[in-house]
């Protein structure tokens, strides 16, 4: 009822059916739930709510009942237009001012980049706009004076990380810009903040002071006059206490949070930050930037200089204003680690600015014209001397002096000739260095060029004519290229077969020879060699290796692939079969069966803890063949589908793919003796993180114990390939996974631990079992 409800809504707005509109607006807290804001979902009015209909066509009864109604005045479409857009677009000057008059925000931007005063062509729209814009703006600036005259550090944050935030630099009828306010107001921390978002310090008022001149207190004038450092170095103190961190798989954990230095570091216990031992992370808070929600008085944000942020909580317990304590804390800390950072950074950019390559040309030109006019005036100096007769008649202080002066310049000319050296050698060795430089960078470019020649040339080649007759004479398979999410995430590495004159050759013989070895029985359906063994009981026995080894994939890299491609789409990169296995994602879910044997024991069990112990047995072993398994499957096509019966261990598998976007895999799996049924969906959502491949498997696993009418179920781990780019490719599981049995409500909760950096919990499971009360009955 409320969907046509909606719809009828939609209609009456867009038609301006007045007195329709006001009777179903009267009735929705009475008889029918609409939202008045609902968003059209037919051709004519996809994406549009009813205000947005009735300003577009004009109606200004039906805006009017609308917003008395309650409708949100800057909703959004799904183009990004708000109503005041459509009204603005349409040159509905009524309308428009009875936006304005309940505050349409006029600052608002579409998905096109524009405000309403930008899509309109009315003139007396645009000005009326543009008055509204000019009192919106004085608004914001009013509150920001008011937020640094109050000491409101929390406000002055909102209003100045807004998408426009108001003219830092404006001023009250005084004259005082929101710098002056906090200085004579004392406000240090609104002070810090203004200054680090640009605000200037030499702006005077209407009585010819700067914010210096009314500063309150020593510390306020030390800040303002520039010695922020020694200010923040001197009365810097150390801060710490109880935090909730948010982590990436685990929710929130409470840690020991200690501010010291600019440093913000964790700890597991108190006693670990008093011995600095024990570090669970830490993170220097250069540039860093203090978040909050008003939705949540505990919750605070800092997002760090590289664009990481780490999210905190503050104990429900704690005082009322321990959080602002916190955001003070870390604003001061952020500040004397971002001043030394800053002068450690103006120091190298005033050096590179003074030294350049003609000046130091310059320079070393006069210093060898003056080494040389040096020595060659010590020589004739010392000569004149030593020649003259009139020594005697001089006192011999004189004498002494002139010697001495005579050995300090000889010194300081080899002194200077010993610098001339050194450094014409350096300049030479640079010299060399950038001619190695360019020399490379011209090789790699002629080499990337001829790449792209051959790239195009054979692109052309298969367009043009058809393949060798042995290529085309072996099946070639090629993976759909896909639209999904998941995909999306990793297109460039997603196989595609491909063959070069020489891959063909030598596969062409690798086919042949495999084919010649290994021979089909006809009628039977047995296969021949060590396949088709029977033993006494009936049961035939299947091979568990490939007839000849697997080469080793760690003689390929990626990287040999991805640097011959520079500048390519990542989408249009094709990636060897080598990266391949040669199996399908269907057949790679048969190994989920590999120890039914345990399905087999949690059936014949009578109590329900064993058996969970045994069904989640089950559910490790099931990543248990992904041991260095880092080959891909190729993807199956859509409708494909693939059967296995196992009589020696007793199940019969159906796989089948049911969606190619996003890719899903469904199968089903029942015990030869109706003991068990096993059924389930993957669909494996992959994350490329640059160095390495995230494979998450999104769909619910489910167990049916038919004996006990009991259903298990639960959602794998996910699977991480690392070293993609360069190294050796190793794999890993991790996250936590949870398996139910809905009959009696126990859980099992098993924890797949991450690597770690040193590599200790690699491979490492732990778990425990609780009933429906969370009471742990087994770990």
């Amino acid at each position: 009822m409320s969907t046509e409800a909606e719809q009828q809504l939609l209609h009456d707005a867009r038609n301006g059916n007045c007195e329709e509109v006001r009777q179903l607006l009267e009735t929705l807290d009475k008889e029918v739930v609409v939202d008045i804001n609902c968003k059209g979902r037919s051709k004519s009015n996809l994406g549009w709510t009813p205000l947005h209909l009735a300003c577009y066509f004009g109606h200004g009864n039906v805006v009017k009942d609308l917003l008395k109604a309650g409708a949100e005045v800057n909703v959004l479409n799904d183009m990004g237009d708000t109503p005041l857009h459509r009204a603005a677009f349409t040159g509905r000057k009524e309308v428009v001012m009875l936006l304005l008059q309940y505050d349409a925000d006029t600052s608002i931007v579409n998905g096109g980049g524009q405000t309403a005063r930008d899509v309109t062509q009315d003139k007396e729209i645009k000005n009326m706009l543009e008055a509204v814009e000019r009192t919106q703006e004085r608004k914001l600036e009013e509150l920001l004076l008011g937020a640094a005259r109050e000491g409101e550090t929390a406000k002055l944050s909102a209003l100045l990380n807004r998408p426009k935030p108001p003219d830092i630099n404006c001023t009250d009828q005084m004259g005082n810009t929101p710098l002056h306010c906090a200085a004579y107001r004392a406000h240090k921390h609104c002070a810090l903040k203004l200054l680090k978002n640009g605000a200037d310090s030499k702006i005077r008022n209407k009585n010819d002071q700067t914010p210096f001149d009314l500063a309150q207190g020593a510390e306020m004038k030390q800040i303002l006059g520039g010695s922020i450092g020694k200010v923040i170095n001197k009365r810097l103190k150390r801060y710490e206490g109880l935090l909730w961190k948010s982590l990436r798989f685990f929710g929130w954990k409470l840690y020991w949070v200690v501010l010291e230095h600019g440093v913000l570091s964790w700890y597991r216990k108190q006693a670990d930050a008093v011995n600095n031992g024990h570090r669970q992370g830490c993170k220097h808070l250069t540039q860093a930037v203090c978040t909050v929600k008003s939705t949540d008085s505990c919750l605070f944000s800092v997002k760090c200089f590289d664009d990481s942020v780490h999210s905190f909580k503050v104990p429900k317990n704690s005082a009322p204003k321990a959080r602002e304590n916190w955001l003070e804390a870390i604003e001061d800390h952020s500040a004397y680690s971002t001043h030394y950072c800053t002068q450690e950074q103006l120091s190298d950019e005033e050096d590179d600015d003074t030294v350049s390559v003609a000046a130091l040309q310059e320079t070393l030109k006069k210093a060898q014209t003056c080494q040389q006019r040096l020595d060659k005036e010590i020589s004739n100096f010392l000569t004149m001397i030593k020649s003259c007769n009139t020594t005697k008649g001089m006192p011999p202080s004189f004498l002494q002096k002139i010697e001495v002066v005579s050995e300090v310049s000889k010194e300081t000319c080899e002194a200077l000739g010993n610098c001339l050296k050194l450094f014409t050698k350096q300049e030479g060795v640079r010299n060399l260095k950038l001619e190695h430089e360019q020399e490379k960078n011209k090789i790699l470019s002629e080499a990337l060029e001829t790449l792209a020649t051959e790239h195009h040339e054979l692109e052309q080649s298969l367009v043009k004519g058809s393949p060798p007759l042995s290529i085309l004479s072996d099946e070639q398979f090629y993976d759909a290229v896909s639209d999904s999410e998941s995909e999306k995430s990793l297109s460039g590495f997603e196989t595609v077969t491909t063959y070069s004159l020489e891959d063909s050759v030598e596969s062409n013989a690798t086919i042949t020879s495999s084919m010649s070895e290994e021979k089909v029985c006809g009628g039977s359906g047995k296969v021949c060699g060590g396949g088709g063994e029977s033993l006494s009981n009936g049961i035939k026995k299947h091979r568990t290796s490939l007839p000849s080894p697997m080469f080793s994939r760690n003689d390929f890299s990626i990287w040999s692939i991805l640097r011959k491609c520079i500048g390519m789409e990542l989408s249009k990169i094709t990636m060897p079969v080598i990266f391949n296995e040669p199996l399908s994602f269907l057949q790679r879910l048969t190994e989920y069966m590999e120890h039914t044997y345990l399905i087999h024991q949690a059936s014949s069990l009578s109590g329900t803890v064993e058996r969970m112990q045994c069904v989640a047995a089950f559910a490790v072993s099931a990543v248990a063949s992904q041991w260095e398994r880092t080959g891909k499957p190729f993807n199956p096509l859509l409708g494909e589908t693939y059967e296995l019966v196992r009589d020696d261990l007793g199940f019969r598998l159906l796989s089948e793919q049911v969606s190619h976007h996003p890719p899903i895999s469904a199968f089903y799996a029942e015990g030869l003796n109706n003991d068990f049924v096993f059924h389930g969906s993957i669909y494996p959502k992959l994350k490329f993180w640059g160095k390495s491949v995230e494979a998450e498997p999104k769909g619910t696993i489910t167990l049916e114990l038919l004996e006990h009418d009991e259903a298990y179920t639960w959602t794998n781990p996910t699977c991480c390939v690392h070293n993609i780019i360069v190294g050796k490719l190793w794999i890993e599981q991790y996250g936590n996974v949870e398996i139910t049995n809905h009959k009696t409500g126990e859980k099992c909760v098993l924890n797949f631990k991450p690597c770690g950096l040193f590599g200790k919990e690699l491979h490492k499971v732990e778990g425990y079992i609780q009933d429906k009360r969370l009471a742990i009955l087994k770990n």
